[in-house]
């Protein structure tokens, strides 16, 4: 089985190597990072490169695809090379994937339109503009279309994939692997649950952001 998981300059990187540490780690897969321009691909914080080796072309039909978000996301959103490829592959995936804002480019690419997803909870209501319904669950499966909402809700989402393609026992060997068994120590991590101050100081550092 292979992964291909895109990369562009400006990506959040826990949206994109949360998923590589849940699939990596799956029995007989093979994961390949490809971008449009390969080359030493940037995150949005500046402080972490890729090197990407294999072009769009490299990797004409994977078997699971994967597009983070980031800010980055804003320029990947005309339609173009990525979009084009987007389109190919996913004629032939088993699963077609998201997590964060890289719903926005799925749906840019015309693949959401008529179905349900999520994305990151500033980014939600962006989604009805391209046809998609916008869910607020964690993670959305609607077809062979499978959205995590924000950044970390990418692990989530990959290990459902997971378990779909190899098993529940597998994926969960996996799991315990990268003891992946959240326990945060504060209860901010969703609007339902995050102090108004902290909302408020969220929306004002990704302030132009999407």
């Amino acid at each position: 089985m292979q992964v291909a998981i895109v990369l562009y300059p400006g990506f959040t990187a826990l949206d994109v190597f949360g998923p590589y540490e849940v699939w990596g780690r799956l029995p007989d897969t093979e994961v390949v990072f490809v971008a449009e321009n390969p080359g030493l691909v940037g995150n949005d914080l500046k402080s972490l490169s890729v090197n990407v080796v294999a072009t769009l072309a490299d990797v004409p039909s994977p078997d699971v695809v994967l597009v983070g978000g980031g800010p980055g996301q804003a320029q990947q959103m005309d339609d173009g090379p990525l979009h084009e490829w987007l389109r190919t592959v996913d004629r032939t995936t088993t699963w077609t994937a998201s997590a964060c804002t890289g719903s926005l480019i799925l749906a840019g690419a015309g693949l959401l339109a008529g179905r349900r997803a999520t994305s990151h909870w500033l980014a939600l209501d962006l989604l009805p503009q391209f046809g998609v319904t916008p869910s607020k669950e964690r993670v959305v499966i609607d077809g062979h279309y499978v959205t995590g909402a924000g950044v970390s809700a990418g692990i989530d989402m990959a290990l459902t994939v997971g378990g779909l393609l190899a098993g529940d026992d597998v994926v969960q060997t996996v799991q315990l692997i990268i003891e992946y068994a959240p326990e945060p120590p504060f209860s901010a991590g969703s609007l339902d649950t995050a102090p108004a101050a902290v909302v408020e100081s969220a929306r004002r550092r990704l302030s132009g952001r999407f």
